[in-house]
């Protein structure tokens, strides 16, 4: 029998990344988690639905997207030759839209007519109620207080496209409240509703599932870099919060030993708990993160000594969560990955460099990605070469960097 390669090897039946991943909930979703991990295993064979998709993908979503060479950051930073993937330009402005357009359609498929989602900076919600409005589905975005604050503006475009918004005023007022926000409501209107989940966390199946709507990121990536360059990228660069652009960019070059892969973090205001959100980075100086269970998932957590879950921050609402994708936890385990992070102001100073040269104003979370390139520029050849993943427009970014700037 062949071995299989390290892309395919996981997850595995329990749903299990090595000792990350697993399926931690309430009895009364145990049944919809089978239900939704049977629907998506025939959907990957069938050709409707994947014909469905990738229409959707083309002509609704925008793909695929540019791998553009930056060539005056290349010379500005005088180091190796750096491509952007330009996932900020696909509809509704990052990546989010391509699990969106896979859930939406698995849910119509299961014949659920309601939707429930988390948001954090307002890029899944607005996605989510964009595809909701496409698909003719109910659409209920659940976002934390202090980010509905931070992200005005997608809290509008959301209401707009005819989905509610509902406020969440307790913990930290952030992505984490959120998620427990909806999965109550999907817990409470399971036989109708779908739970749109926004990243590669959750119980299984949604880490191998969104993981897979979103490698089509690193598939393209792959081919495109081969017509531009004739060989495979030297490193990857992208940014972490739950990890979905990261693992849609990294996931098909997993097996490629000479391509080094780097996520970066919310280094937030400092190394202190509960300053930062920084769970796999600690080899940068910022602690607190050890493995436990969170939201359905075991996986690394942002924990206080005496095991609760620890508050976190980021200038950017996408980062800024105490836990991280099962698969990353795995693959930092294994060395395969490396992760570290990148604090607010540095972040913040990379967002406006590439708006001054490349004439592009990333998301504050694709900056940590930027920065951290930034931050190793010079200490690479000329000749490697480095795709980094632009997940997302600085658009709904503008009224933080008002404050900051």
């Amino acid at each position: 029998m062949a071995t299989k390669s390290l892309a395919e090897s996981v997850p595995d039946a329990r749903g299990r990344f090595g000792a990350y991943g697993g399926r931690y909930v309430p009895e009364t979703l145990m049944a919809p988690l089978e239900e939704l991990e049977r629907a998506y295993t025939e959907a990957r064979s069938d050709a409707k639905f994947q014909q469905e998709l990738n229409d959707l993908l083309h002509n609704f979503a925008g793909r695929p997207t540019p791998l553009q060479f930056a060539s005056r950051l290349t010379e500005y930073l005088g180091g190796p030759k750096i491509y952007l993937k330009r996932e900020d330009l696909l509809h509704t402005g990052a990546h989010k839209i391509n699990n969106c357009i896979g859930q939406g359609l698995l849910a119509a498929r299961m014949g659920k007519r309601r939707v429930v989602a988390e948001t954090g900076a307002g890029q899944h919600g607005v996605a989510t109620a964009t595809v909701a409005a496409r698909l003719g589905l109910d659409c209920t975005v659940y976002m934390g207080a202090e980010d509905m604050e931070r992200q005005r503006l997608n809290v509008f475009r959301m209401r707009l496209l005819g989905a509610e918004v509902i406020g969440v005023d307790v913990g930290s007022k952030t992505l984490k409240d959120a998620i427990n926000e909806a999965m109550r409501d999907w817990v409470t209107n399971v036989r109708t509703t779908h739970y749109l989940l926004g990243s590669v966390l959750g119980a299984h199946p949604y880490p191998a599932m969104v993981r897979d709507f979103h490698r089509v990121i690193g598939q393209e990536a792959r081919e495109q870099i081969l017509n531009s360059e004739k060989r495979l990228p030297d490193w990857l660069f992208a940014c972490v919060g739950g990890g979905s652009n990261a693992i849609g960019l990294f996931n098909d070059f997993l097996d490629d030993a000479d391509v080094r892969m780097v996520g970066v973090e919310a280094g937030g205001r400092g190394t202190a708990l509960g300053e930062h959100a920084a769970r796999l980075a600690a080899a940068t100086g910022f602690g607190g993160a050890k493995p436990g269970v969170l939201q359905g998932t075991y996986t690394y957590v942002l924990q206080t000594p005496d095991g609760q879950i620890s508050t976190t921050h980021s200038v950017s609402a996408g980062l800024d969560y105490p836990a991280i994708g099962p698969q990353h936890a795995w693959l930092a385990d294994r060395g395969r990955a490396e992760y570290t992070a990148v604090r607010d102001e540095e972040a913040i100073e990379a967002l406006k460099t590439l708006a001054e040269i490349e004439g592009i104003i990333p998301a504050l979370e694709s900056a940590h990605a930027l920065a951290e390139l930034m931050r190793r520029a010079a200490k690479m050849k000329r000749d490697e070469i480095v795709i980094l993943n632009v997940s997302g427009r600085g658009d709904k970014d503008m009224e933080i960097l008002a404050r900051y700037v």
